[in-house]
This record gives C-alpha cells, structure tokens and sequence, in this order.
C-alpha cells in the first residue's frame, strides 16, 4: 500500500488557515517556557549576590566513569564555593540511584568532600529521579524551607520554579558554561521539559519514591550549631 504524503491546501484561505494553525501551536508549545522566565525573574542570583542560606540544593547531571560528568562537576564546584565562603552551611545532593551500578549522589559527596566540604555538611538523596522530584523530596522528607538551588543555566529556572511549587523558597544559582553541544541541547530539552513542568505544578504528582521524613539535613545544622558553641 503506498503511503501518499499530506497535500498543502492550494487555495490562499486554507494556506492562511494553516499558517494560524502553526503559529498558534508554536505559542502554545512556547508557553511553559515564557512562564518560568516570568515566574523565577526575581528569583536568580549570581556567586556575587547571592544570599546566605542554610542549604544549598545541587541537582544530579550524570556521571562518566563513575564519577560527576563536567557539568555536574561544575555545579559542585559552585556549592564548594558557596560553602567556603561561608554562605551556606549544608548540601543536600540529589540524584539517581535507581540502579546498583550507578549512584550519582555518593559520586557527588565524594567530589564535595575533595573539594573542601566536611562530610557531616553533606546530606545525600538516592531517589531525585528528577527536577520535581528532587523539590518535592527536599520538603517532605529533608525538611528543607529555603534553599539556594544549583544548577546550569538552561535548568535554573524550571528548578527554582519547581521547587517553589513544592513549597521551598528559593534562590537560583546558575553555573555559567561555554555555548558548546552540551549546553545547546540542554537548552533544547528544556523547551520540553517546561511543558512537564507546568502539569507537575498544576496536579503535583507524588514522587516516583517517597519514604520516610528523613533528619540528615537536621543533623548536618545542628553540627554547625555545636560546632560554634
């Protein structure tokens, strides 16, 4: 059976009608996008003016070799960063772990703690399967109310607006990096990834994981806490 490809209308209305009918689903598909620009335009920060909180949030971004891909690296970089000089006083990282020959959060502390974080500040997700996920959990399980959130550019965003959804207050930190093919896809995906976003903040799905409320960020304060007494 020959397959025969969709004829363009011919006439000058219907050639009209099809251009509105693109136009219109190009506005649509771009949207989401428009509403995280708005959303989080007050809300992101650079390293030079970002305010101190007690936690900051860093996103998992895949591991090479089993340990944190360069931009993941980067992120952690910045938490580092942050930590050292005394803006924040905790890290919460979250990642997957859905499989038992690829953790992410542990490649992530063991990055953190080379660079200069004690472990005990250091508080590890295993089920941040993704952005909503991960601002989800770091609600109702770690107890997190205000956090800086770490991520690349292309994500801030759609994290900080995700994570506000999910009730933390946040400031975004986006880690600058070269326009290379990475960050252009990065960028792409997120056209897709805002439409997502905007049905998890409408229906607000559970995590794929839940669990119990866990007191590791709790614990990683009240050891900065006793540490200055």
């Amino acid at each position: 059976m020959k397959i025969r490809p969709p004829r363009l209308p011919r006439t000058r209305r219907g050639q009209r009608r099809l251009l509105q009918a693109v136009m219109a689903g190009c506005v649509l598909a771009l949207l989401p996008s428009a509403w995280l620009y708005v959303s989080t335009a007050d809300r992101l920060r650079t390293a030079a003016d970002v305010p101190r909180e007690q936690v900051a949030v860093v996103f998992g971004a895949g591991l090479w070799d089993g340990g944190p891909s360069p931009y993941l690296a980067h992120r952690l970089d910045a938490a580092a960063r942050l930590y050292r000089a005394g803006r924040i006083e905790a890290v919460l990282v979250t990642g997957d772990n859905s499989r038992d020959d690829y953790d992410e959060p542990d490649a992530m502390h063991a990055y953190l703690t080379r660079h200069g974080v004690p472990a005990t500040r250091i508080v590890e997700d295993y089920a941040g399967f993704d952005t909503w996920d991960s601002c989800v959990r770091a609600r109702k399980v770690f107890g997190v109310n205000r956090a800086i959130l770490i991520s690349q550019g292309f994500h801030i965003r759609r994290a900080v607006a995700l994570c506000e959804a999910a009730g933390v207050r946040s400031y975004g930190l986006g880690v600058p990096e070269p326009h290379d093919a990475t960050w252009y896809y990065g960028g792409t995906r997120e056209v897709f990834a805002a439409a997502k976003a905007s049905l998890d903040v409408v229906f607000r799905p559970d995590p794929r994981f839940l669990g119990p409320r866990e007191r590791g960020v709790e614990r990683a304060l009240a050891g900065v806490g006793a540490a200055g007494r």
